[in-house]
């Protein structure tokens, strides 16, 4: 079953959070919601329910009439849970966040006006590691600040092991291209990295050099280690790689004779 939206706003953005509602994370979420409720656009969430129990919901999200609750009958992973969020989103714009993360006050705004002023496709801005003890550091991503044209993000993604070049949760993109793209691909981990390898091939955008986005350090993190993380990460990260390199190549093609013609 799903919430219905309140009626008396009209949001552009739709934010896809997917949870396990796992009880180790249920202060966080709660935190996350809290981040979002002082944003100073208009915006609705989809919460994905990837084979969770509703009941465990924290009462401030299941009494915000934004979000909109989608319970999946059981476990499917974030890539099929997003996916399945995604389904649902009817805005023109949407984001990712991750359930045990937060996001500054101007974290939509910013990039809402950017995006709405420029006609692009995705705008991104700085994520940030938020340390236990509150204190930040500024993720400086290969990808520098400023607009890029389609195909250019993956130039800065120089091997598997590499760090990735646009983290998802930075990107405000259209609905119809995350759509376009397929959503976040069939990886049990590093989904995200093809996300944003289809939504920037396919469209140019622009990074801002203004945090958006608080990544959380804790021990109860899904990258924090651990065997089965640990053995699925070089082959998640070698075929999302592969994937981008691949994009852009073909993307860059099949241009080619379309330009040749119009010389």
């Amino acid at each position: 079953m799903e919430n219905v939206l309140s009626s008396h706003s009209r949001p552009d953005i739709t934010v896809v959070i997917a949870t396990r509602l796992r009880p180790e994370r249920l202060g966080y979420l709660t935190e996350l919601h809290a981040s979002l409720m002082r944003q100073t656009v208009p915006w609705e969430a989809v919460l994905v329910l990837d084979g969770a129990d509703r009941a465990l919901l924290p009462e401030p999200l299941a009494a915000d009439a934004r979000i909109r609750v989608v319970e999946l009958p059981r476990p499917v992973g974030a890539a099929a849970a997003r996916n399945l969020g995604l389904r649902t989103v009817r805005t023109p714009l949407v984001c990712y966040m991750d359930d045990d993360d937060l996001v500054p006050d101007d974290s939509l705004a910013v990039r809402h006006r950017r995006i709405t002023e420029t006609g692009l496709g995705w705008v991104a801005g700085w994520s940030a590691d938020l340390h236990p003890d509150g204190s930040t550091t500024i993720w400086r991503c290969p990808t520098p600040p400023g607009v890029h044209q389609p195909g250019d993000v993956t130039g800065y993604w120089t091997s598997p092991e590499a760090q990735i070049p646009l983290g998802q949760t930075m990107l405000l993109a259209r609905t119809e291209l995350v759509v376009a793209v397929g959503g976040h691909g069939g990886l049990p981990q590093g989904e995200d990295f093809v996300m944003v390898n289809g939504v920037t091939n396919l469209a140019a955008g622009e990074l801002l050099p203004h945090i958006v986005y608080y990544y959380r350090q804790h021990p109860a993190q899904m990258t924090a280690g651990g065997t089965a993380f640990l053995d699925l990460e070089g082959p998640s990260r070698e075929f999302a790689f592969r994937h981008g390199q691949a994009l852009r190549t073909a993307l860059r093609r099949s241009l080619r004779p379309a330009l040749e013609l119009a010389l």
